[in-house]
Protein backbone atom coordinates (compact mmCIF):
# COMPACT_ATOMS: atom_id res chain seq x y z
CA UNK A 1 0.00 0.00 0.00
CA UNK A 2 2.68 2.47 -1.08
CA UNK A 3 0.58 4.78 -3.28
CA UNK A 4 0.06 7.72 -2.87
CA UNK A 5 3.46 8.91 -1.64
CA UNK A 6 2.60 12.33 -0.24
CA UNK A 7 3.54 11.22 3.26
CA UNK A 8 3.50 14.64 4.92
CA UNK A 9 0.10 15.53 3.48
CA UNK A 10 -1.32 12.16 4.46
CA UNK A 11 -0.02 12.65 8.01
CA UNK A 12 -1.52 16.16 8.18
CA UNK A 13 -4.93 14.98 6.98
CA UNK A 14 -4.95 11.95 9.27
CA UNK A 15 -4.15 14.19 12.24
CA UNK A 16 -6.88 16.66 11.30
CA UNK A 17 -9.42 13.83 11.01
CA UNK A 18 -8.31 12.31 14.31
CA UNK A 19 -8.46 15.66 16.14
CA UNK A 20 -11.69 16.95 14.59
CA UNK A 21 -13.87 18.77 17.11
CA UNK A 22 -16.73 16.30 16.69
CA UNK A 23 -16.27 12.51 16.87
CA UNK A 24 -16.18 10.79 13.48
CA UNK A 25 -17.66 7.30 14.06
CA UNK A 26 -16.71 6.02 10.60
CA UNK A 27 -12.99 6.31 11.33
CA UNK A 28 -12.91 5.14 14.94
CA UNK A 29 -10.86 2.26 13.58
CA UNK A 30 -7.29 3.38 12.84
CA UNK A 31 -7.20 1.49 9.56
CA UNK A 32 -10.34 3.25 8.36
CA UNK A 33 -8.80 6.60 9.30
CA UNK A 34 -5.59 5.85 7.40
CA UNK A 35 -7.54 4.63 4.37
CA UNK A 36 -9.65 7.79 4.26
CA UNK A 37 -6.55 9.96 4.60
CA UNK A 38 -5.01 8.18 1.63
CA UNK A 39 -8.15 8.68 -0.43
CA UNK A 40 -7.97 12.40 0.33
CA UNK A 41 -4.37 12.42 -0.86
CA UNK A 42 -5.31 10.47 -4.00
CA UNK A 43 -8.00 13.05 -4.79
CA UNK A 44 -5.58 15.90 -4.16
CA UNK A 45 -3.09 14.26 -6.50
CA UNK A 46 -5.74 14.14 -9.23
CA UNK A 47 -6.30 17.87 -8.81
CA UNK A 48 -2.55 18.41 -8.93
CA UNK A 49 -2.37 16.40 -12.16
CA UNK A 50 -4.66 18.87 -13.94
CA UNK A 51 -2.51 21.76 -12.74
CA UNK A 52 0.70 20.13 -13.99
CA UNK A 53 -0.82 19.29 -17.37
CA UNK A 54 -1.67 22.94 -17.94
CA UNK A 55 1.80 24.22 -17.04
CA UNK A 56 3.50 22.40 -19.90
CA UNK A 57 3.41 23.31 -23.54
CA UNK A 58 1.14 20.82 -25.29
CA UNK A 59 1.92 19.33 -28.68
CA UNK A 60 -0.86 19.69 -31.29
CA UNK A 61 -0.72 15.90 -31.72
CA UNK A 62 -2.20 15.58 -28.26
CA UNK A 63 -5.30 17.44 -29.45
CA UNK A 64 -5.73 15.47 -32.68
CA UNK A 65 -8.19 12.59 -32.10
CA UNK A 66 -6.79 10.78 -35.13
CA UNK A 67 -3.20 10.85 -33.89
CA UNK A 68 -1.85 8.03 -31.68
CA UNK A 69 -0.73 10.61 -29.10
CA UNK A 70 -4.22 12.03 -28.54
CA UNK A 71 -5.00 12.62 -24.89
CA UNK A 72 -8.29 14.23 -23.90
CA UNK A 73 -7.03 16.02 -20.78
CA UNK A 74 -4.04 17.46 -22.62
CA UNK A 75 -6.22 18.31 -25.63
CA UNK A 76 -8.33 20.56 -23.40
CA UNK A 77 -5.17 22.22 -22.06
CA UNK A 78 -3.87 22.67 -25.62
CA UNK A 79 -6.98 24.60 -26.64
CA UNK A 80 -7.03 26.66 -23.44
CA UNK A 81 -3.41 27.67 -24.06
CA UNK A 82 -4.54 29.03 -27.43
CA UNK A 83 -7.60 30.79 -26.00
CA UNK A 84 -9.85 28.43 -27.95
CA UNK A 85 -12.33 28.11 -25.13
CA UNK A 86 -15.10 26.83 -27.36
CA UNK A 87 -13.13 23.75 -28.33
CA UNK A 88 -11.81 23.22 -24.81
CA UNK A 89 -15.28 23.34 -23.25
CA UNK A 90 -16.78 21.22 -26.06
CA UNK A 91 -14.19 18.54 -25.32
CA UNK A 92 -15.03 18.74 -21.61
CA UNK A 93 -18.67 18.18 -22.49
CA UNK A 94 -17.72 15.13 -24.59
CA UNK A 95 -15.47 13.82 -21.82
CA UNK A 96 -18.36 14.11 -19.38
CA UNK A 97 -20.85 12.51 -21.74
CA UNK A 98 -18.67 9.49 -22.54
CA UNK A 99 -16.73 9.25 -19.26
CA UNK A 100 -13.57 7.16 -19.19
CA UNK A 101 -13.75 3.43 -18.49
CA UNK A 102 -10.56 1.97 -17.07
CA UNK A 103 -10.18 -0.64 -19.82
CA UNK A 104 -10.84 1.28 -23.07
CA UNK A 105 -10.00 4.81 -21.92
CA UNK A 106 -11.02 7.60 -24.29
CA UNK A 107 -11.42 5.27 -27.31
CA UNK A 108 -15.14 5.94 -27.73
CA UNK A 109 -14.60 9.70 -27.48
CA UNK A 110 -11.76 9.50 -30.01
CA UNK A 111 -13.82 7.58 -32.55
CA UNK A 112 -16.75 9.99 -32.40
CA UNK A 113 -14.76 13.22 -32.04
CA UNK A 114 -12.37 12.09 -34.80
CA UNK A 115 -15.08 10.95 -37.24
CA UNK A 116 -13.59 7.46 -37.28
CA UNK A 117 -10.40 8.84 -38.78
CA UNK A 118 -12.06 11.10 -41.33
CA UNK A 119 -11.81 14.52 -39.69
CA UNK A 120 -13.00 16.12 -36.47
CA UNK A 121 -16.42 16.88 -35.08
CA UNK A 122 -15.20 20.10 -33.52
CA UNK A 123 -17.42 22.76 -32.00
CA UNK A 124 -17.50 24.95 -35.11
CA UNK A 125 -18.46 22.05 -37.39
CA UNK A 126 -21.17 20.64 -35.15
CA UNK A 127 -22.78 23.98 -34.32
CA UNK A 128 -22.77 25.01 -37.99
CA UNK A 129 -24.85 21.96 -38.88
CA UNK A 130 -25.99 19.77 -35.97
CA UNK A 131 -28.04 17.69 -38.39
CA UNK A 132 -24.92 16.52 -40.17
CA UNK A 133 -23.51 15.22 -36.89
CA UNK A 134 -26.77 13.42 -36.13
CA UNK A 135 -26.81 11.84 -39.60
CA UNK A 136 -23.17 10.75 -39.33
CA UNK A 137 -23.76 9.18 -35.94
CA UNK A 138 -26.83 7.33 -37.20
CA UNK A 139 -24.82 5.92 -40.09
CA UNK A 140 -21.68 5.07 -38.16
CA UNK A 141 -22.57 4.31 -34.54
CA UNK A 142 -22.02 0.57 -34.92
CA UNK A 143 -18.41 1.17 -35.99
CA UNK A 144 -17.54 3.21 -32.91
CA UNK A 145 -15.26 1.29 -30.57
CA UNK A 146 -14.83 1.45 -26.82
CA UNK A 147 -17.65 1.98 -24.37
CA UNK A 148 -19.16 4.48 -22.00
CA UNK A 149 -17.70 4.93 -18.54
CA UNK A 150 -19.28 3.18 -15.58
CA UNK A 151 -21.27 6.20 -14.46
CA UNK A 152 -22.64 6.67 -18.01
CA UNK A 153 -23.52 3.04 -18.68
CA UNK A 154 -27.14 3.85 -19.55
CA UNK A 155 -26.14 6.06 -22.47
CA UNK A 156 -26.30 4.80 -26.05
CA UNK A 157 -25.16 5.78 -29.54
CA UNK A 158 -28.13 4.05 -31.13
CA UNK A 159 -30.22 6.66 -32.94
CA UNK A 160 -33.49 5.07 -31.74
CA UNK A 161 -32.38 4.78 -28.10
CA UNK A 162 -34.35 6.45 -25.33
CA UNK A 163 -31.25 8.57 -24.56
CA UNK A 164 -29.66 9.22 -27.97
CA UNK A 165 -26.46 11.24 -28.08
CA UNK A 166 -27.88 13.55 -30.76
CA UNK A 167 -30.47 14.85 -28.29
CA UNK A 168 -27.80 15.46 -25.66
CA UNK A 169 -25.62 17.39 -28.12
CA UNK A 170 -28.55 19.49 -29.32
CA UNK A 171 -29.45 20.31 -25.72
CA UNK A 172 -25.89 21.37 -24.97
CA UNK A 173 -25.72 23.64 -28.01
CA UNK A 174 -29.02 25.29 -27.05
CA UNK A 175 -27.75 25.88 -23.53
CA UNK A 176 -24.44 27.46 -24.53
CA UNK A 177 -25.80 29.31 -27.56
CA UNK A 178 -24.14 30.07 -30.86
CA UNK A 179 -22.19 33.01 -29.42
CA UNK A 180 -20.02 30.45 -27.68
CA UNK A 181 -18.74 29.52 -24.27
CA UNK A 182 -16.86 32.73 -23.44
CA UNK A 183 -20.01 34.78 -23.92
CA UNK A 184 -22.18 32.26 -22.08
CA UNK A 185 -19.95 31.95 -19.02
CA UNK A 186 -19.29 35.69 -19.02
CA UNK A 187 -23.03 36.37 -18.78
CA UNK A 188 -23.41 33.92 -15.89
CA UNK A 189 -20.54 35.58 -14.01
CA UNK A 190 -22.11 39.02 -14.46
CA UNK A 191 -25.44 37.80 -13.12
CA UNK A 192 -24.16 35.59 -10.28
CA UNK A 193 -21.39 37.87 -9.01
CA UNK A 194 -17.74 37.22 -8.27
CA UNK A 195 -18.08 34.35 -5.79
CA UNK A 196 -16.78 31.14 -7.46
CA UNK A 197 -19.15 29.06 -5.31
CA UNK A 198 -22.21 31.09 -6.31
CA UNK A 199 -21.29 30.96 -9.99
CA UNK A 200 -20.80 27.18 -9.80
CA UNK A 201 -24.17 26.80 -8.11
CA UNK A 202 -25.93 29.03 -10.64
CA UNK A 203 -24.57 26.88 -13.45
CA UNK A 204 -25.38 23.64 -11.62
CA UNK A 205 -28.98 24.67 -11.06
CA UNK A 206 -29.35 25.90 -14.65
CA UNK A 207 -27.70 23.03 -16.54
CA UNK A 208 -30.57 21.49 -18.55
CA UNK A 209 -28.80 18.76 -20.55
CA UNK A 210 -30.88 15.61 -20.96
CA UNK A 211 -29.26 12.64 -19.18
CA UNK A 212 -26.93 14.89 -17.16
CA UNK A 213 -27.81 14.01 -13.61
CA UNK A 214 -26.16 15.13 -10.43
CA UNK A 215 -22.78 13.48 -11.08
CA UNK A 216 -22.44 14.54 -14.72
CA UNK A 217 -23.26 18.15 -13.85
CA UNK A 218 -20.79 18.13 -10.98
CA UNK A 219 -18.03 16.56 -13.12
CA UNK A 220 -18.59 18.87 -16.10
CA UNK A 221 -18.54 22.04 -14.02
CA UNK A 222 -15.57 20.87 -11.96
CA UNK A 223 -13.57 20.41 -15.17
CA UNK A 224 -14.66 23.81 -16.46
CA UNK A 225 -13.27 25.28 -13.24
CA UNK A 226 -10.07 23.19 -13.24
CA UNK A 227 -9.12 24.48 -16.67
CA UNK A 228 -9.99 28.08 -15.87
CA UNK A 229 -12.66 28.34 -18.54
CA UNK A 230 -14.91 29.92 -15.92
CA UNK A 231 -13.95 31.16 -12.42
CA UNK A 232 -15.89 28.49 -10.55
CA UNK A 233 -15.36 25.92 -7.82
CA UNK A 234 -17.82 23.76 -5.91
CA UNK A 235 -18.85 25.14 -2.55
CA UNK A 236 -21.07 22.15 -1.83
CA UNK A 237 -20.82 18.38 -2.25
CA UNK A 238 -24.32 18.43 -3.83
CA UNK A 239 -25.51 15.43 -1.85
CA UNK A 240 -29.10 15.57 -3.12
CA UNK A 241 -29.29 12.79 -5.67
CA UNK A 242 -25.82 11.54 -4.78
CA UNK A 243 -25.14 7.88 -4.02
CA UNK A 244 -21.44 7.27 -3.28
CA UNK A 245 -20.58 10.70 -1.77
CA UNK A 246 -23.71 10.69 0.42
CA UNK A 247 -23.01 7.13 1.56
CA UNK A 248 -19.42 8.15 2.34
CA UNK A 249 -20.54 11.17 4.34
CA UNK A 250 -23.04 9.11 6.35
CA UNK A 251 -20.45 6.41 6.94
CA UNK A 252 -18.05 9.04 8.25
CA UNK A 253 -20.46 11.03 10.42
CA UNK A 254 -23.10 8.41 11.35
CA UNK A 255 -20.93 5.29 11.28
CA UNK A 256 -23.11 3.53 8.67
CA UNK A 257 -23.79 4.19 4.98
CA UNK A 258 -27.53 4.50 5.50
CA UNK A 259 -27.33 6.66 8.62
CA UNK A 260 -30.09 9.05 9.71
CA UNK A 261 -28.41 12.40 8.98
CA UNK A 262 -30.12 14.64 6.45
CA UNK A 263 -28.18 15.93 3.46
CA UNK A 264 -28.35 19.45 4.87
CA UNK A 265 -26.86 18.31 8.17
CA UNK A 266 -24.18 16.31 6.37
CA UNK A 267 -23.21 19.33 4.28
CA UNK A 268 -22.88 21.45 7.42
CA UNK A 269 -20.61 18.80 8.90
CA UNK A 270 -18.55 18.67 5.69
CA UNK A 271 -18.17 22.45 5.78
CA UNK A 272 -16.93 22.30 9.37
CA UNK A 273 -14.52 19.46 8.57
CA UNK A 274 -13.10 21.29 5.57
CA UNK A 275 -12.20 24.26 7.73
CA UNK A 276 -9.60 21.94 9.22
CA UNK A 277 -8.71 19.89 6.12
CA UNK A 278 -8.67 22.76 3.60
CA UNK A 279 -9.16 20.46 0.60
CA UNK A 280 -12.33 21.90 -0.95
CA UNK A 281 -15.62 20.24 -1.82
CA UNK A 282 -14.46 18.71 -5.10
CA UNK A 283 -11.79 16.71 -3.28
CA UNK A 284 -14.14 16.03 -0.36
CA UNK A 285 -16.81 14.60 -2.66
CA UNK A 286 -14.35 12.44 -4.59
CA UNK A 287 -12.50 11.10 -1.57
CA UNK A 288 -15.63 10.15 0.38
CA UNK A 289 -17.16 8.46 -2.65
CA UNK A 290 -14.08 6.32 -3.19
CA UNK A 291 -13.48 5.63 0.50
CA UNK A 292 -16.94 4.21 1.16
CA UNK A 293 -16.38 1.56 -1.53
CA UNK A 294 -13.48 0.11 0.46
CA UNK A 295 -13.26 1.82 3.87
CA UNK A 296 -10.60 -0.45 5.35
CA UNK A 297 -8.25 -0.97 2.42
CA UNK A 298 -6.95 1.70 0.06
CA UNK A 299 -7.92 1.16 -3.58
CA UNK A 300 -6.72 3.49 -6.31
CA UNK A 301 -9.84 4.26 -8.37
CA UNK A 302 -8.98 5.63 -11.80
CA UNK A 303 -12.30 5.59 -13.65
Amino acid sequence: MTWPTWGNERTRIAAALRNHAQPLPGIANQQALETLAMQFVASLRRERYYQLVQRKRISPDRADPNHPSFDAERAVAYHVQRDNFDEAAWLIFLMTHFARPADTGWLRLRDVYGKLGQGTWDWATVTANPGSFTAWLAANWQNVRGKFGNHRKYESLRPDASRPMSRVVEGYIRWIGLQGHASFFGNIVRHAGNDPHRIFDALYQDLPIPTFGRLAKFDYLSLIGRYGIAPITAGSAYLNGATGPAAGARLLFDGVRNGPSTNRHLQAQLDALDIELGVGMTVMEDALCNWQKSPMTFVHYKG
